[in-house]
């Protein structure tokens, strides 16, 4: 696989990168997956694709006002009562996202933890009261895949995008700011990394040998490594054991937890520097308490139902791709390369012409959207 990466601000100056894909069943499936979104022209998400560059114009201002504009497009919305018509109570979001919101003082003490309480260098680090807040309200108003929000479905099309972003920018913007406090003590240590979206992607079920390839690579990620995507809403057992510190869970928080049951042609690629629990003792020891939170939670470790990691499809040749091998300068030839053009992958390529920066770009994602959301609504 060819991905041609090209500079937002000068589009004669584009790289190529080469990426090897394994050759067992499941890539095999997923590669004719994402033969499909090539040949039918899908359109690449190209607004929720870096994450965790700092050097992005979609920092965290940006993000911050791209969320309060979702959010003021569905209280719009919420105004007009047609929820309420419906029978679905009042749903008004009283939130405004700011930096200080989301993200700790940087003139805070900046560093490790100490003494594992992480309040002692709170500089830079992520709310999480916050995001939890922000991704709680993209649950309520889309629901689940198998199991679509009344509000999802009575809401008009500009609403159901809104309600969409709450949820890619939730994300867009955990990385950002996770990276962003690392470039201040360890830059070494920001986790870039790029997910491969495509709207209206379609899905298959994850068979029962599919699901032993997240017990065979785990949480491991490496530098240019190729990751399935996870193509659905919901919490991961490793978000909620990070988000609630490792307390134990009760109904309501094990109610937002989801396996992943699909996958698609969608794909994300690592940038960081490898952690895996054989090269790097600190995530082992990491790893080792979430599997002892999962025994205390009653969820089985072994279980490949649980889809507890990543399955791993490709690698990236750093060393063809960017004549080196060192992350960090494998980020800097990036940084200046945001925007996908071109995917190929043996005998079928795409080019992407648009750029997220269009002033027209959320419109044309509406108008693309607009077949699944009046299906969505007659469901």
């Amino acid at each position: 696989m060819i991905i041609t990466y090209r500079n937002p601000e000068n589009f004669q100056d584009c790289i190529d990168v080469h990426f090897d894909i394994d050759t067992c069943d499941f890539a095999s499936r997923w590669k004719d997956q994402l033969k499909k979104l090539l040949s039918n022209s899908s359109h690449l998400e190209k607004n929720y694709c870096f994450m965790g560059f700092t050097e992005s114009p979609r920092d965290i201002d940006f993000l911050c006002k791209e969320i309060n504009e979702a959010i003021f497009q569905i209280n719009r919305f919420n105004s007009y009562n047609k929820w309420q018509i419906a029978g679905l109570e009042d749903y008004k979001i009283n939130d405004w996202f700011t930096r200080d919101t989301v993200m700790h003082d940087e003139n805070l003490p900046i560093g490790k933890d100490v003494d594992g309480d992480e309040m002692a260098t709170p500089g830079c680090r992520l709310k999480h009261d916050a995001m939890n807040r922000l991704h709680r309200y993209f649950e309520d108003l889309q629901g689940e895949a198998w199991g679509l929000s009344k509000y999802y479905k009575v809401a008009d099309s500009r609403t159901k995008y809104a309600i969409r972003q709450l949820n890619d920018l939730c994300h867009e913007l955990e990385s950002y700011v996770l990276s962003y406090r690392k470039s201040k003590f360890e830059p070494e240590w920001q986790r870039p990394s790029q997910i491969n979206t495509w709207l209206q992607a379609p899905r298959s079920h994850l068979t029962d040998e599919d699901y032993d390839l997240f017990l065979k690579n785990k949480f491991d990620r490496t530098c240019g490594g190729v990751y399935l995507h996870w193509a659905q809403i919901g919490k991961t057992h490793i978000e909620v054991f990070r988000d609630e510190d490792g307390k134990d869970v009760d109904d309501v928080i094990c109610s937002s937890i989801n396996a992943l049951k699909y996958y698609t042609g969608e794909f994300d690629i690592e940038w960081a520097r490898d952690v895996t629990e054989k090269t790097a003792p600190w995530f082992a020891e990491q790893q080792n308490k979430f599997y002892k939170w999962l025994d205390k939670n009653n969820f089985d470790k072994n279980d490949p139902k649980l889809a507890l990691g990543f399955i791993k499809i490709g690698q990236c040749d750093l060393k063809k791709s960017f004549g080196t091998t060192d992350p960090q300068k494998v980020w800097s030839i990036l940084s200046k390369h945001l925007d996908v053009y071109k995917i190929k992958i043996e005998d079928v390529e795409h080019v992407f012409e648009y750029v997220w920066t269009q002033p027209n770009y959320k419109e044309q994602q509406i108008k693309i959207m607009e077949p699944g959301y009046v299906w969505s609504s007659q469901r």
